[in-house]
């Protein structure tokens, strides 16, 4: 059965359609999660969320070959959600993106780098690299241009290039 065919059931009140659906998606919603928010119990937070309002909402679903994007939506907005709940009750130095690109980089990798950078860019690069996602297919998750899209990526690089040279660097320097 195709997704569009798990959807529509779905839709129609199929419990175990919606399930499959979901377990298909898993791994998806826990690296996008992972990327935008640090830790574990926050993230298992608006998976759970997202799983609710996607079953509670999902009558409103028009287009039911989009059912990853919409459902990567909700995750967003979900960790966007707990994210800014944090702001209020962590002082402003803590989350500061200076505390993070002034880190310990001597122990840096690929993932590591990805989680230095700044939201708006990291969730871009998770959905091009590592959710296989096409600049249209994010533009139209995160509802905005596909040039948008297109200058984060490039940000995005630039900033891991030098995040990683540094670390090269702090390598060399230890032999």
């Amino acid at each position: 059965m195709e997704l569009v065919e798990y959807v529509k059931l779905a839709q129609q009140g199929e419990w175990g359609a919606f399930t499959h659906l979901i377990k298909q998606y898993e791994k998806n919603l826990y690296v996008v999660a992972r990327s935008i928010i640090k830790q574990d119990e926050d993230c298992v937070d608006a998976i759970q969320e997202t799983i609710l309002k996607s079953y509670l909402s999902l009558h409103t679903l028009r287009e039911p070959a989009f059912f990853k994007t919409w459902l990567l939506r909700i995750l967003i907005n979900e960790c966007n959600n707990i994210l800014r709940n944090q702001i209020r009750t962590i002082p402003r130095e803590v989350h500061s993106n200076e505390v993070l690109y002034n880190c310990d980089v001597e122990k840096i990798d690929l993932r590591d780098a990805v989680d230095r950078l700044e939201n708006r860019l990291k969730i871009v690069i998770i959905l091009y690299y590592f959710d296989d996602m096409s600049i249209k297919q994010i533009a139209e998750l995160l509802e905005t241009s596909e040039g948008t899209i297109k200058s984060r990526l490039y940000r995005a690089r630039l900033d891991l290039a030098s995040l990683l040279q540094a670390h090269e660097r702090n390598v060399d320097h230890e032999y």
